[in-house]
């Protein structure tokens, strides 16, 4: 058995613009006479390796701890993609089918394969991107595919997962009513 960490670290992350990137501070400290070490983050619920629920998008959506694992606990499959994720692509990457597809590569999945993914009742779409639709517009593709309660892996980090097959744990933090929160994904190799 094979185990791939395909989380960011938190404090070097990628941040997508605009939101506040994570900090921390060491409240406590052994070396300075404390009886332990404790530390204080601050931090988006969207930075570096995140899990977008619907109501990141939708006000009346289900919250990160109102999901159901199973949707991001599973069978994944890994493929590569390059820039826009097209409709045509998605029908040859669900070929055959799957519940959780991870994209390697830095793309985006357009508005048409959004709504060809939703064909299948996907459970998550995972990229490596800090969003999983255009930068420039992601709303459009984020309410497709969170109004059907598919759940966004963003951030993730692939380069060095072959393309296939893998048991993924990708379950977020338990953070009640929020829109998103950060994970430690992993990719288990059968």
């Amino acid at each position: 058995m094979k185990l791939y960490d395909i989380s960011q670290e938190v404090f070097h992350c990628r941040v997508f613009p605009g939101d506040e990137a994570p900090s921390f501070e060491r409240t406590v400290s052994i070396a300075n006479g404390g009886v332990c070490n404790l530390t204080v983050f601050r931090q988006c619920a969207h930075n570096g390796t995140h899990v977008d629920a619907p109501k990141h998008f939708l006000d009346d959506g289900k919250a990160v701890d109102e999901l159901d694992l199973d949707r991001m606990i599973g069978m994944a499959k890994v493929v590569s993609a390059r820039g826009a994720v097209t409709k045509d692509e998605i029908t040859r990457f669900m070929t055959p089918p799957c519940e959780r597809l991870l994209l390697k590569g830095e793309c985006y999945i357009t508005l048409e394969a959004a709504k060809e993914l939703n064909k299948y009742d996907i459970k998550l779409i995972g990229n490596e991107s800090q969003t999983v639709g255009p930068i420039e517009d992601p709303v459009p593709v984020h309410l497709e595919l969170l109004g059907k309660e598919v759940v966004l892996l963003e951030g993730i980090v692939l380069q060095d997962v072959p393309e296939g097959e893998y048991l993924l744990n990708a379950a977020p933090l338990n953070l009640g009513g929020a829109d998103g929160a950060p994970c430690r994904a992993i990719l288990i190799q059968l």
